[in-house]
């Protein structure tokens, strides 16, 4: 087999598996599993799929700015977004994570009684500027501009100090083996000591977010209590999530 022809046969199992386990295709295609290898590292030279250890997971391309993410797949979010916002209960504290979908949940929350947010968003707080039942606690540091989120030691030892009912988190991608995780490894970090601190955290995930990896590991899946995921999926794209008996919720 040429290596264009592995390299095309490479691409098209990606997409449709989600990842490349360079021993069990060697073994597939009768060939070594050092020239798998080497043609991963050359696709990954080219930008054409992310290298981890033992195979290769499909590329997360770099995030658009914040307002350009916030046209993307806007129904989808805001279904996600009602979704997580039925979860609040009254006199609860929740930890709302920055992003465009849980712009979306901040929008949704209910009006009927009283609660309290939690985010090192300042664009999740202008979102409850006029919410009637909602108190709003907005943690200080340096504003991270790409994802409009603080951070630091002085939005560290804030959060540290929280015990939160519900943390709904946003990420840059999900994949049953290589976990939670997103782009920014000081968000991950700072992901990580928040879902610490709260009793339950939900994930909500947008269907591209699905069988991908960026490159800064908040936790395994199995750590999180549950993930939000659109309604109406393929089974098959959400067996491996269920059997790390995660909880999926379908909005």
């Amino acid at each position: 087999m040429l290596t264009s022809q592995r390299k095309a046969l490479i691409a098209e199992r990606l997409n449709r598996e989600g990842e490349i386990v360079a021993k069990t295709l060697a073994g597939e295609l009768a060939l070594s599993e050092d020239t798998i290898r080497r043609d991963l590292r050359e696709m990954a030279a080219e930008g054409l799929l992310k290298r981890v250890h033992g195979g290769a997971l499909p590329l997360v391309p770099p995030l658009p700015d914040f307002a350009a993410r916030q046209a993307v797949a806007s129904d989808e979010k805001a279904a996600l977004g009602a979704r997580a916002a039925d979860m609040v209960k009254p006199e609860q504290v929740i930890f709302v994570d920055g992003g465009t979908t849980t712009a979306a949940l901040a929008r949704a929350l209910p009006r009927g009684f009283a609660f309290t947010v939690v985010t090192h968003s300042p664009t999740i707080a202008c979102e409850l500027e006029r919410h009637p039942t909602a108190e709003v606690v907005l943690i200080g540091g340096r504003l991270y501009k790409h994802s409009m989120v603080t951070g630091g030691a002085a939005a560290l030892e804030m959060i540290r100090s929280l015990k939160a009912d519900l943390y709904f988190m946003g990420v840059t991608a999900a994949h049953p083996t290589h976990g939670l995780t997103t782009g920014d490894m000081e968000e991950a970090a700072t992901k990580r000591i928040i879902a610490e601190n709260a009793a339950a955290t939900f994930v909500l995930l947008t269907q591209e977010k699905l069988g991908r990896a960026s490159p800064w590991r908040i936790m395994p899946l199995p750590a999180a209590t549950g993930l939000i995921v659109p309604a109406g999926l393929m089974p098959e794209v959400l067996a491996p999530y269920r059997d790390l008996d995660v909880e999926i919720v379908e909005a």
